[in-house]
């Protein structure tokens, strides 16, 4: 596997790919890498020619009194995982390679209406950090085609607004969340649970099936599914942040015409920040 830090030197090997007709896939992601992160670089390795990895803490993404200093940063095992994975290159820029000025100055991108809302709304600017370094990337890299995991539901569904309405020929794929055997989301921020909070982690996963079935089984009663499980989420030692049936395709508040739905949920537990996602069919009324 190859590494770079440079944009020059990315943009070099990756001339030299695209000129011998491979096809490029890449994996955006900000390390201390867990298997869904990986199974994203083994499916990019079925679907194109040469596997591209970043690892690329954000600041930009981060907000006041959240964890970028203190984010994990384990280049040694992800690298020795990517590897593994089949990852051609990894490409770990430093803050200042990414944003070349100061960032109360940097251009940023904006997918207005969607990055206000859920996480949006909770984590003001968040998505424009998002947004702004997911298009450099893409402008670096000039890849076919890039994955993302489904559990960051509100992040792919910015992404793909972007893609389509800046003309970026830039394929989005989504991959399934990758979970553990208690059906517990994986996530790099689960290494903030205490083994206490590990036990009880997954009633999120247990409380969303039930809003599921009851949407699957012909209740529209939403807001009074989003109430009740908030009220089992307290029960269950969660503080949540929101939880909240919305439109599958825009994240829309639903309507009794809509058939595709996904319930989203943040909840902090501990120190953990908490999101997850499952979609539900409703049956024709």
């Amino acid at each position: 596997m190859i590494t770079l830090t440079t944009i020059a030197d990315l943009r070099r090997q990756v001339r030299g790919w695209r000129a011998d007709g491979k096809r490029i896939a890449l994996v955006p992601t900000m390390g201390n890498l867990h298997a869904g992160h990986l199974t994203l670089v083994r499916r990019a390795r079925e679907l194109a020619d040469r596997v591209v990895v970043s690892i690329f803490v954000n600041p930009l993404q981060f907000g006041a009194g959240e964890d970028f200093e203190g984010y994990p940063r384990t280049m040694e095992q992800d690298a020795a995982a990517l590897v593994a994975a089949g990852a051609d290159l990894l490409f770990s820029p430093s803050v200042t390679e990414v944003y070349s000025k100061p960032q109360e100055q940097q251009t940023r991108v904006e997918v207005p209406g969607i990055s206000d809302i859920l996480c949006g709304a909770s984590r003001p600017g968040h998505f424009v950090g998002v947004a702004t370094v997911v298009c450099k990337l893409f402008n670096m890299v000039q890849p076919d085609l890039a994955l993302f995991g489904d559990k960051d539901y509100q992040q792919l569904l910015v992404i793909r607004s972007m893609v389509q309405d800046l003309c970026i020929p830039v394929e989005i794929v989504g991959v399934l969340t990758v979970r553990d055997e208690n059906g517990l989301a994986l996530s790099s921020r689960n290494g903030y649970l205490t083994a206490a909070e590990r036990k009880q982690a997954p009633e999120l996963r247990r409380i969303m099936l039930k809003t599921a079935v009851a949407i699957e089984s012909g209740s529209r009663d939403y807001t009074g599914l989003e109430e009740k499980a908030k009220l089992e989420l307290e029960k269950a030692g969660f503080n949540p942040d929101y939880y909240t049936i919305r439109s599958a395709v825009d994240l829309s508040e639903p309507t009794d015409k809509m058939s595709d739905l996904v319930v989203l949920v943040a909840a902090y537990l501990g120190k953990a920040r908490l999101i997850d996602n499952l979609q539900a069919h409703s049956p024709p009324g």
